[in-house]
């Protein structure tokens, strides 16, 4: 079964520090690009920070500066670091992964995403 199974979601206090992961799994598809995703309440999800299969990263405006996204390389988890968190930022934070199939499927399209961890940010 292919699965992203995030960690590290927690209560944190304004102005600190979290390290979120993203485990993959079970993935049959080549990933060209993972990302986190954030879906605050009420709110519709938006992208928090993307990673090509390069290592090219890009970040939403709003954490410009307060995160990072890295990889170590294609076994090892997918991690967001983030600092100067804002109660703001509270949110699900979801892991994603996007690729091509196989030619045995035609080299379709393929994503998944993760369950997500909450990030509650206390003023």
């Amino acid at each position: 079964q292919e699965q992203l199974v995030e960690s590290g979601g927690t209560l944190v206090q304004s102005g600190g520090s979290l390290r979120l992961a993203c485990v993959a799994s079970g993935i049959s598809f080549h990933i060209y690009a993972m990302a986190w995703y954030r879906r605050a309440p009420g709110k519709q999800r938006e992208l928090v920070a993307e990673i090509t299969s390069g290592g090219s990263a890009t970040y939403a405006e709003a954490m410009k500066g307060r995160c990072t996204i890295f990889k170590a390389n294609a076994k090892n988890p997918l991690y967001l670091d983030m600092s100067s968190l804002k109660p703001e930022d509270t949110a699900d934070y979801y892991c994603y992964a996007a690729g091509t199939a196989g030619e045995d499927e035609g080299y379709r399209r393929r994503e998944v995403w993760g369950q997500g961890t909450l990030v509650t940010v206390s003023s």
